[in-house]
């Protein structure tokens, strides 16, 4: 299936998150709800056997064309074009794809949905994987290959924990062919070394979405920057 569509996946192959040491102070019910959310949808998708699952991925995914001509290519669409900028967030085109998006989102959106609070967090994760998707969709708005994952939300979330948490420090598996190494790594390097790399790659095309990674980075920074949220303790309503 991953080669019938455009991958939001995350791509630090040879660093692997593991864990950070910022302990949430509250219980990331919205993070493991998204998380568990992902899981189902996905294990329905496969069920429906590979000629339904690739229908299921093109009724749900983002498809650029069908977004800058607001038409539905598909006959009995499950949601309007606008909608899969929502939908598609929780479509994954195989099991490493899934897996990969769901330790981003796991070991960064806890911190994130305990700093903005469980209803701003959810509303924050949309706005960024809305956002992603659409800036993909400006560098090829007549595509017709469907653009699936949850990186581009999760990349908002990486945007913001960079500059909320940059002294933090990320527990990261290094492997080089057969170098093996566990360290910690500050996360203002990890996730710099990360955006560079989106960066980098966006050059290259393939089947990644580059550019909504970079946008919902982006997206996240802003979020952080004009709601002030880099003061200690500092909330989006101006509470502490």
């Amino acid at each position: 299936m991953v080669d019938t569509s455009v991958a939001e996946g995350q791509n630090l192959s040879i660093m692997i998150p593991l864990r950070d040491d910022i302990p949430s102070k509250s219980f990331p019910v919205v993070t493991l709800s998204l998380i568990a959310a992902n899981i189902i949808i996905f294990f329905f998708q496969i069920s429906l056997g590979q000629n339904d699952a690739l229908l299921f991925i093109y009724k749900t995914a983002v498809i650029p064309y069908e977004i800058t001509n607001l038409t539905d290519l598909q006959p009995y669409g499950l949601v309007p074009p606008p909608v899969t900028l929502l939908s598609s967030v929780f479509i994954h085109g195989g099991v490493l794809h899934l897996a990969g998006n769901m330790l981003y989102l796991w070991i960064f959106g806890d911190n994130i949905e305990d700093r903005l609070g469980h209803l701003r967090f959810l509303v924050f994760y949309f706005s960024a994987g809305a956002v992603a998707s659409l800036v993909h969709v400006l560098t090829d708005p007549l595509s017709l290959t469907p653009v699936v994952g949850a990186s581009g939300a999760i990349a908002g979330l990486l945007g913001a924990y960079m500059l909320l948490y940059p002294r933090a420090k990320i527990q990261t598996l290094i492997y080089f062919f057969v170098f093996v190494r566990f360290v910690w790594v500050p996360a203002i390097f990890f996730l710099g070394l990360w955006f560079l790399l989106q960066l980098l790659n966006s050059t290259a095309g393939g089947q990644v979405a580059w550019f909504a990674h970079i946008g919902g980075f982006v997206t996240g920074m802003a979020v952080v920057l004009l709601f002030g949220l880099r003061k200690p303790g500092k909330k989006p309503n101006g509470r502490r």
